[in-house]
C-alpha cells in the first residue's frame, strides 16, 4: 500500500458498519462453556459429550455444527429437568449464533436462559444474560430495547428499574463487578449508537472506573474502545456542525463547534491509543482490530496522517487472520472503503458517492474476502452488505454488468431474511442507478420506486433517528427522491402547460403528477426526520375533488433542489365551467439569460444574498422609493421562479400563490420578489406550507375569535444566547386584547410553562399569540422560544417538542386555528432552521402559523400584527389575504415601506 498525504478535515459521512458493532464485549468467564463433571443421571453423560464435542468443534471454527450438538445436549438437560446445564448449554448457543449474527435466534436463547436463572433464583447469572440480550438488542438496531432492559429509557431519571440488567446486579448481596461493568458499557453503547453520544459517555465514564480496578484488561479494553468511539462520534457531529455554520456564515459558532471537535477528537485518539497498547500487551488481536479501525476515523480528522495510514495496513493484517465471523465481515467492508479513500481527492465522503473511478484491487480483494466470510458463518445480512458494496465498487468504476449482477445478488440476500431488509432499499436504489447509467428509465423508476417503498416500512427506525445523527438522513435517503423526481421530470417537457384530470382520482397520473407525489413524501419524511416524530406527522388532505372548490383561484408552486440544476413546478388545480375540475401542470428549469441551467450552487449564492439584502433596517430610508431598497436580487430570483409562469398566472386570474419551498427557499420570503416595478405581495397574497398533503383545508370559524396572547419585554440569555428586550411586546399584547375580546394575556414572569399549561388547560383558544424570541436552528433539540424567568422555574427555554404537547392538549379539545410567533429568528442560509419553522404548523397542530423568519423591529411588527388582527373579522378575506393587506398597508408607509419591516412574516399552512 503506497501512503499518501492526508488531508486534514476530512469528513466522513460513511455509514461504517463496524463501527455500529463496536459493543462492549462482554466475555464473561469462560465465553464458550466447557463441560464439567456433573451428577450422574439418565442421560447426563451423553450430554456431556454432546456438550464436549460442539466446544470442541466451536474452537476450530465449525460454529454450525457446534450450535447442533449443543442443541442435542439442551435437549437431554431439559427432559433430565437439568435447568443449570440447560441454561448453559443455551449460553453457548446464543453466543454462536452471535458469531454467526443470526440476531433472532440469538435472542430467543437469551431469552430462553434468563427464564431458567430466573426460576433457579441465580440473580449474577440472570443479570448478565439480561445485559448480553441487550448487546443483541443494540446488535439488531433496537438500541431503545436494549436500554430500557440495561436500565430504563428515561431522561429524568438515572435509577434503574428492578428487572432491568443494573437493577439485578446492583441487588446482589455480593457485588458482581464484572456484570456491572459489562452492562455499563452495553449502556453506553446503546445510547452512542442512538445518537446520543453524551449520555454514553455519562454511563461509560462510571464503567471506566470499575474496570480500572478489575483485574482481567479485556473488560478494560473494551471499555476504553467505547468511550473512544463515543469521543468519536461527538467529535463528528461538532465538524458537521462546524461546516453548517460556515456555510450560513456564523463564523462565531463555527469556531465553537470546531473546538467541541477537536477536543473530542483528541480525547478518542488517547482512549483508543490506551485500548490499542492494552490489547496488544495481551495478545487480544480482536480487540486490536477494534481500537485500530475505531482510530480511523478520528486520525482522519487529525494532522497524524501517517498514523491513519499505519492503522489501516495493520487493520487489514490483522482482519485477514481471524476466523469468519459477523464482525470480520463489517471489518472487512469498513477496510475497503477506506482504501479507496488513500486514493480519493474529495474532503467530504458519503456512503453512495464513488470514492474512486479507477480500478481498485486491494478494495477488491477485501470486499471478495468479506463475501467469502459471510457466506461460510451463512450470515446473510453480512453478505447483503458485501455483495452490495462491491456492486458498487463496479458501479463507480462504469462496470454495469458485474455491477448489476452483484447489486442483484445483494438484494435478493436481504430480501431472503427479515434481519438483512434493512439494507434492501439501498441495494435497490442502487440498481436504480446502475439502470440510469444503461438509460434504462422505466427500470430505474421501478428500482427507485421499490427503494422507497421499503424506506416507507422502514421508516420509523431510519426517519426518525435521534438528531445527533439525522444528518446520515441527507446523504443516504434525501437522494433516492430527488433522483427519482428528476427522472420523472425528464419524461416530460419543460414550458409544456400540461391539462391533468383530478390527479387524485387517476390511477395512471403523469409524470408531473408522480413527481409532485415523490417530493410531498419527501417533506414528510423531512419533518419526521427533523422532529424525530413518526406518529403525529401523518398525510392530512390529499388535493381532491374540493381543492378547487376550497381554494379557487390558488397557484401551487413547488421548488426542488437536485445535484446540478433546480425545478420550478406549477399546479392551478381549478373547476371548469362543466363542473369538471382538472389541473394545469407546467415545469420549468432554472435558467440565467443565456439558456443555461442555474447551477445550484450558484443560486444558493445569490439566495442568502437576497435574504441579507431584505434584512438590512439601516438601509431604509424614509421617503425613498421602496424604502431605500435595491431590489436587483429580488428581480433576479423572480426572474427564475415566477416570470416563467406569469402568463399561465394572468389567464387564470389566480389571486394566492402557495409555495411548497425545498432547501434553501425555505429561508426567504417569496413576498418580496420585485418584477421592476412592484413587489409579488402587491400582486399576490402569498403562503408557505411545508406539503399540501400536510395541510388542512378547512376554513376557520370567525366567531369568538379570542387569543392567549403571552410575550417577553425583558431581555434574557439562554444556554449563552443573548436576546434582547422587546419594548413594543406590551404594546402588542394590549392590541391583541384590544382587537379580540375576552383574549388572556401573559407576560413577562407571568410567562412561564406552567402558567401557559394552566391557561390552555383551563380554556380552549382558537388563536395562541407568542410575543418572544424565537431562535430556529438546524436541529429540533436547537430550536425554541424564550420564556419569561421565574425564580421557581428558571429555564427559559421552550423547545418545540414541548409546545407541541402543551398545544396538543389543549387541541385535542377544540381546534387551534392560528399559533403566531411575532419574533422568530433563523440564519441566513439555514434550511434545516428554516425547516423547522415551516413545520411548526403540523407539529404544533396548528391549522396555520404567522411567523417572522428574522427578528424584526418590535414597533413595526406590532403596527403589522394590529393590521393583521383588524383583518381577521372580514369574512371576505383568506387569511393569505389578510395578510396581504397588512404587508400592503405597511409598503404604503413612509416609515416601514423597506422589506426588511414587513417581508419577514409568512404565514404557514393554511391560508383559507
Amino acid at each position: 500500500m503506497t501512503h499518501q498525504k492526508h488531508r486534514l478535515g476530512r469528513h466522513f459521512l460513511l455509514s461504517l458498519l463496524f463501527a455500529a458493532s463496536l459493543l462492549i464485549s462482554l466475555a464473561f468467564e469462560p465465553l464458550i462453556i466447557r463441560p464439567s463433571n456433573f451428577a450422574v443421571v439418565a442421560h447426563t453423560r451423553s450430554a456431556e459429550e454432546w456438550m464436549q464435542q460442539g466446544y470442541d468443534r466451536y474452537q476450530a471454527g465449525n460454529v454450525v455444527e457446534a450450535i447442533a450438538d449443543w442443541q442435542k445436549a439442551l435437549s437431554q438437560y431439559q427432559a433430565d429437568r437439568n435447568l443449570e446445564q440447560a441454561a448453559t448449554a443455551l449460553e453457548n448457543v446464543a453466543r454462536a449464533y452471535q458469531i454467526l449474527g443470526q440476531t433472532r435466534e440469538e435472542l430467543q436463547s437469551w431469552e430462553q436462559a434468563g427464564l431458567l436463572y430466573r426460576q433457579m433464583g441465580n440473580g449474577l447469572r440472570l443479570g448478565r444474560v439480561i445485559a448480553e440480550q441487550a448487546q443483541a438488542f443494540s446488535r439488531a438496531g433496537q438500541y431503545s430495547r436494549a436500554i430500557l432492559i440495561l436500565c430504563a429509557d428515561s431522561r429524568e431519571t438515572t435509577n434503574c428499574r428492578p428487572e432491568s440488567a443494573l437493577g439485578v446486579i446492583r441487588s446482589l448481596p455480593q457485588p458482581d463487578l464484572i456484570g456491572e461493568v459489562a452492562a455499563l458499557g452495553s449502556l453506553g453503547d446503546a445510547y452512542r449508537l442512538r445518537g446520543e453520544a453524551d449520555r454514553a459517555i455519562f454511563y461509560l465514564n462510571q464503567g471506566l472506573d470499575k474496570a480500572r480496578t478489575l483485574q482481567q484488561p479485556i473488560y478494560l479494553i473494551s471499555m476504553l474502545n467505547s468511550l473512544g468511539n463515543a469521543h468519536s462520534s461527538l467529535a463528528q457531529l461538532n465538524f458537521r456542525r462546524a461546516l453548517s455554520a460556515r456555510q450560513i456564515e456564523e463564523e462565531r459558532d463555527a469556531v465553537e463547534f470546531e473546538f467541541r471537535a477537536r477536543e473530542n477528537n483528541e480525547k478518542a485518539l488517547n482512549y483508543l491509543q490506551e485500548s490499542l497498547i492494552l490489547a496488544q500487551e495481551n495478545g487480544d488481536r480482536p480487540g486490536t482490530l477494534r481500537a485500530l479501525m475505531s482510530a480511523l476515523p478520528a486520525y482522519s480528522r487529525s494532522p497524524e496522517g501517517e498514523e491513519w495510514t499505519s492503522s489501516l495496513e495493520q487493520a487489514i493484517s490483522i482482519a485477514d487472520g481471524l476466523p469468519s465471523s459477523q464482525e470480520k465481515v463489517y471489518a472487512l467492508i469498513d477496510l475497503a472503503k477506506f482504501v479507496q479513500l488513500l486514493d480519493s481527492s474529495s474532503t467530504q465522503v458519503s456512503d453512495r458517492q464513488c470514492l474512486n473511478q479507477t480500478s481498485n484491487l486491494q478494495a477488491e480483494a477485501l470486499l471478495q474476502q468479506a463475501i467469502a466470510s459471510a457466506q461460510e458463518i451463512r450470515n446473510r445480512r453480512a453478505e447483503s452488505f458485501a455483495l452490495g458494496e462491491l456492486g458498487h465498487l463496479y458501479e463507480c468504476q462504469l462496470d454495469s454488468e458485474r455491477a448489476l449482477e452483484l447489486t442483484r445478488q445483494a438484494q435478493l440476500a436481504a430480501d431472503q431474511e427479515l434481519e438483512a431488509r434493512d439494507s434492501l432499499y439501498l441495494w435497490q436504489w442502487q440498481l436504480g442507478r446502475i439502470f440510469k447509467s444503461q438509460n434504462q428509465l422505466q427500470e430505474a423508476i421501478s428500482a427507485y420506486e421499490e427503494s422507497l417503498a421499503t424506506l416507507e416500512a422502514l421508516r420509523k427506525d431510519i426517519l426518525t433517528a435521534n438528531q445527533d445523527i439525522q444528518f446520515d438522513f441527507q446523504e443516504t435517503v434525501e437522494p433516492i427522491y430527488r433522483e427519482l423526481v428528476e427522472l420523472r421530470l425528464e419524461r416530460e417537457t419543460p414550458s409544456t402547460v400540461i391539462r391533468v384530470p383530478n390527479p387524485a382520482q387517476q390511477t395512471n397520473q403523469g409524470d408531473i403528477s408522480l413527481a409532485l407525489n415523490t417530493l410531498d413524501n419527501l417533506k414528510l419524511a423531512e419533518l419526521q426526520n427533523y422532529f424525530g416524530n413518526d406518529c403525529v406527522l401523518t398525510a392530512l388532505n390529499p388535493i381532491d375533488v374540493n381543492f378547487a372548490d376550497n381554494a379557487g383561484q390558488t397557484a401551487v408552486f413547488n421548488t426542488v433542489i437536485l445535484d446540478d440544476r433546480v425545478a420550478v413546478i406549477l399546479s392551478i388545480p381549478k373547476r371548469e365551467s362543466n363542473g369538471q375540475e382538472q389541473t394545469l401542470q407546467k415545469y420549468e428549469w432554472v435558467q440565467d439569460q443565456s439558456g443555461n441551467f442555474v447551477n445550484p450552487d450558484k443560486l444558493v449564492t445569490a439566495i442568502n444574498e437576497y435574504r441579507k439584502g431584505l434584512e438590512r433596517f439601516r438601509d431604509s430610508i424614509p421617503g425613498a422609493p421602496l424604502g431605500g431598497y435595491d431590489p436587483t436580487l429580488a428581480a433576479q430570483v423572480y426572474d427564475w421562479l415566477i416570470r416563467p409562469f406569469e402568463s399561465l398566472l394572468l389567464e387564470n386570474e389566480i389571486k394566492t400563490l402557495v409555495f411548497v419551498q425545498d432547501g434553501i427557499f425555505r429561508s426567504v420570503p417569496m413576498t418580496s420578489l420585485h418584477d421592476g416595478s412592484t413587489f409579488l405581495i402587491e400582486k399576490y397574497a402569498i403562503a408557505v406550507t411545508p406539503s399540501i398533503n400536510l395541510t388542512n383545508l378547512d376554513r376557520a370559524d370567525r366567531n369568538r375569535l379570542r387569543a392567549l396572547a403571552v410575550g417577553l419585554t425583558e431581555s434574557a440569555t439562554v444556554e449563552g444566547d443573548s436576546f434582547a428586550a422587546l419594548r413594543y411586546v406590551a404594546s402588542e399584547l394590549q392590541a391583541v386584547q384590544h382587537l379580540l375580546p375576552r383574549s388572556v394575556a401573559l407576560q413577562d414572569q407571568e410567562f412561564t410553562l406552567q402558567r401557559f399549561q394552566q391557561a390552555l388547560a383551563a380554556e380552549s383558544y382558537p388563536i395562541i399569540h407568542i410575543a418572544t424570541h424565537g431562535k430556529f436552528s438546524a436541529d429540533a433539540d436547537g430550536t425554541f422560544l424564550v420564556m419569561g424567568y421565574s425564580p421557581d422555574e428558571p429555564s427559559q427555554k421552550l423547545t418545540l417538542n414541548v409546545l407541541d404537547d402543551v398545544i396538543r392538549q389543549m387541541s385535542s379539545r377544540s381546534p387551534l386555528e392560528l399559533l403566531v410567533l411575532s419574533a422568530c429568528q433563523t440564519a441566513t442560509g439555514d434550511d434545516r432552521a428554516a425547516l423547522g419553522l415551516a413545520g411548526i404548523a403540523a407539529q404544533a397542530g396548528a391549522k396555520r402559523v404567522l411567523a417572522s423568519l428574522w427578528s424584526v423591529n418590535d414597533q413595526a411588527t406590532t403596527e403589522l400584527v394590529t393590521q393583521f388582527y383588524q383583518g381577521l373579522s372580514d369574512p371576505n378575506l383568506t387569511k393569505a389575504q389578510v395578510l396581504q393587506a397588512a404587508q400592503k398597508a405597511l409598503i404604503q408607509s413612509e416609515e416601514y415601506a423597506h422589506p426588511a419591516f414587513w417581508s419577514a412574516f409568512v404565514l404557514i399552512g393554511n391560508w383559507l
